[in-house]
């Protein structure tokens, strides 16, 4: 039987996460989750709790809660929790003074008068000022939403998003679904408010919507452009907990078909138009490229070659035979170590010969991809996406040949999206590694190109060594082909460092689950350990690099990546260790939700979205921001906090851009960046990388995975772990295939 506590916040003794144990002023202890704003803003506050009464081993007899309500005058939250500019003790004396009524009448039509107060000058009420203009309309929204139990942070979401929308509250009554446009807003959240709001489950909005976010989830959370229509109605009756209820997901269906944002294809397959459009056009340019002769290039390709000074192999020598036969579209597979950055420079400088050396371009997802290609070709190269935005407003490049590095990276519309903008006539090369990951987002187009041999295709397989000693690109290259590499050898590059548990498997039986999971976890802090030394040895090189303002090469010089996030060795918890030894006495720092983020604090950032940026000289020079794509896995070096606006500046070295982060945003948009998972690291290359093994990971492990990270290391690649999870491993191929438009074309 739930039961319920008032009473006002006295100290927090434990928090993480928007997890806290606290004791009241009457000295009852309370536990349980907050997450409407940071746990430190309802110190002091008057709560209403509900739950009961539990005995906790280390804190006592302890009130659990289920539920929180923070009994205070809204207006007074309002100012101190959402309005920048405000701190408690101004919020307060002001509704004092003025009234709640008086005070908002001030706010909206007289602002100036707040500069009479004592700690209001000019700078903190411009702050409240555009604060103010921009929340205001939340006001209305938080009195409309209210009776829904919408939680503050939800509340300001929604607002911020909606705040250029005329008329906010009647639009989200017609339609709840709306919210779903809105980052951060699921159908499932959205969907709780809606039913709350009293929309019936079967409206069609609700339907409709339903399938957006199955299919969303299914293409691109699982990297598919299509779906079949069985699977598309069995996860929408597993989300709406229907059953039975195809004629009504079949109506939604009819209706988005003839609205044309859902495409059906043959074999009953289900398509988002944009991912089918996007594949389709790949499909028939591709098609219509490879059947283009350019007319080829030089007399006598083996007298051309004699002069250079760069020698190929059999294979290699192929790729450059075909462009110098007419090939108008070419893809260049090779694994690590094959030599693809020579045969693309021997390519382009073949095409030279013809073009102009300013009608050549060079380019790649990554900054640091992108950077690579230029130095080992010598032709100019950019980030595809640095390409669309200076181009927008032509209808294509002003290239005649284009070369597309790291292509297994590109996800199918952005691939459409460049193919799209690069001239009919133009040469094309298409430069990638299969046996990497699949790319981030919809679609597998290098690999699908592949399987349908839709163009003129050339493989690299011969591995060209620098030296005996030097054994990374053979390591990968076994494991690519699912076998064990001789890993124990002593290597200048590669190191394995054994850390297993001595016998497991025969004691293993004889353990309760609680002792086994116990042993587990004693390995993998011993496994932490290791990291830690190998952090020591490097962190002196790492400093010399930051202190002398080699910020790129800081960023990119020690690395470790681990399959997943969550656990004793996922990235949470390996980037709180590593903080410590490579910034432990930061000048400042922010805390946000159970992170702490330092000042020089190596960051990632999280999403693809327009920030406001400036270009590093332009940031030096103090000139205007504007606004920028920043892409997802970007790395860079947190260099300024502003405490009094509430702001961070982070400069990313591989696309020379600084973004402004307000306080609540870090939380959302920044990670730090010391141990990152290997899906977030695909096109990225760093001196030395370190890896932790473990059958904790086991679930993720597989053959492309493995592959991917050990080819990330320039200079030194460090295993610690377990010997059996690396062996099982390099034997797990990956099984998943990804349904596309472009294999059932």
């Amino acid at each position: 039987m739930s039961s319920t506590l008032i009473g006002q916040i006295d100290r927090i003794l434990f928090e993480d996460e928007g997890f806290f144990i606290a004791v009241l002023k009457t000295g009852e202890k309370v536990s349980g989750t907050y997450l409407e704003s940071e746990v430190a803003h309802i110190k002091g506050s008057a709560i209403t709790l509900s739950g009961q009464w539990e005995e906790h081993k280390k804190y006592g007899k302890t009130f659990k809660f289920e539920s929180i309500k923070v009994n205070q005058n809204q207006l007074f939250f309002f100012l101190n929790k959402i309005v920048k500019g405000f701190t408690k003790k101004i919020s307060s004396d002001l509704i004092e003074h003025f009234g709640n009524e008086k005070l908002i009448d001030i706010l909206d039509n007289d602002i100036e008068r707040l500069l009479e107060f004592n700690g209001i000058k000019e700078k903190r009420l411009k702050k409240i000022q555009t604060s103010w203009k921009k929340f205001r309309s939340m006001r209305k929204l938080g009195e409309f939403l209210s009776p829904y139990d919408v939680s503050q942070a939800l509340l300001t979401t929604i607002a911020s998003a909606m705040k250029d929308v005329d008329e906010p509250c009647t639009k989200i009554k017609e339609n709840p679904y709306i919210l779903t446009s809105i980052n951060s807003i699921g159908f499932k959240r959205a969907d709780e408010l809606a039913l709350k709001m009293g929309v019936k489950s079967e409206d069609e909005n609700r339907i409709s919507s339903a399938m957006d976010y199955v299919l969303m989830n299914y293409c691109e959370q699982q990297g598919n452009s299509c779906v079949a229509k069985e699977l598309l109605f069995s996860g929408l009756n597993e989300l709406l907990g229907f059953n039975g209820k195809n004629h009504l997901y079949e109506a939604a269906l009819i209706e988005r078909v003839s609205e044309q944002s859902i495409v059906i294809m043959k074999n009953d397959r289900v398509s988002p138009a944009r991912l089918y459009d996007s594949e389709k056009y790949l499909h028939d340019t591709f098609t219509t490229r490879a059947e283009k002769d350019s007319g080829g290039f030089v007399k006598n390709l083996d007298e051309f070659l004699a002069t250079k000074e760069l020698k190929l192999g059999d294979q290699q020598k192929e790729a450059v035979a075909k462009i110098n036969e007419g090939a108008s579209l070419l893809f260049l597979v090779g694994y690590a170590g094959t030599g693809k950055s020579t045969t693309s420079k021997t390519i382009l400088d073949l095409l030279n010969t013809r073009y102009e050396e300013k009608e050549i371009i060079t380019c790649a997802l990554s900054g640091i991809a992108s950077q690579r290609i230029a130095d080992t070709t010598g032709y100019e190269s950019a980030t595809i996406q640095s390409l669309l935005v200076k181009y927008e407003d032509r209808d294509d490049f002003p290239f005649r040949v284009v070369l597309i590095d790291e292509a297994s990276m590109i996800n199918s519309s952005l691939f459409a999206r460049l193919m799209a903008k690069v001239h009919r006539d133009a040469i094309v090369i298409v430069v990638g590694d299969d046996a990497q990951l699949p790319p981030i987002g919809a679609g597998n187009v290098l690999s699908d190109v592949l399987t349908l041999e839709l163009a003129p295709i050339v493989k690299l397989t011969k591995i060209y060594r620098q030296s005996e000693d030097q054994a990374i690109t053979l390591i990968a290259n076994d494991i690519r082909k699912g076998m064990v590499p001789d890993y124990r050898q002593t290597y200048e590059d590669f190191e394995f460092i054994d850390i297993s548990i001595q016998n497991y498997y025969a004691i293993k039986n004889q353990l309760s689950s609680q002792e086994q999971q116990d042993l587990r976890e004693a390995n993998s802090l011993s496994i932490v350990t290791e990291i830690v030394h190998k952090v020591v040895e490097s962190i002196e090189k790492a400093r010399y690099r930051l202190n002398n303002k080699q910020i790129k090469e800081y960023l990119n010089y020690f690395q470790v990546i681990t399959p997943m996030k969550g656990g004793t060795l996922g990235s949470n918890n390996l980037n709180i260790v590593l903080q410590e030894y490579f910034n432990p006495n930061p000048k400042k720092c922010v805390k946000k939700g159970g992170s702490e983020f330092r000042l020089m604090d190596k960051v990632v950032h999280t999403k693809n979205e327009n920030m406001t940026s400036w270009s590093s000289e332009g940031f030096k020079m103090g000139e205007d921001s504007s606004q920028r794509r920043i892409f997802n896995g970007m790395s860079g070096l947190l260099f300024k906090i502003e405490e009094d606006d509430e702001q961070v500046f982070v400069f990313y070295p591989n696309e020379d851009v600084v973004v402004v982060y307000e306080y609540e945003e870090i939380k959302s948009h920044l990670m730090l960046s010391y141990a990152l998972t290997i899906h977030k690291v695909q096109g990225m290359e760093y001196d030395i990388v370190v890896i932790p093994m473990t059958f904790s990971h086991f679930i993720m492990h597989n053959t492309k995975l493995i592959y991917t990270a050990i080819t990330r290391a320039k200079h030194k690649c460090i295993l610690i772990g377990e010997s059996g999870a690396f062996e099982s491993a390099c034997k797990k191929f990956e099984i998943t295939r990804r349904d596309t438009v472009l294999l059932e074309l």
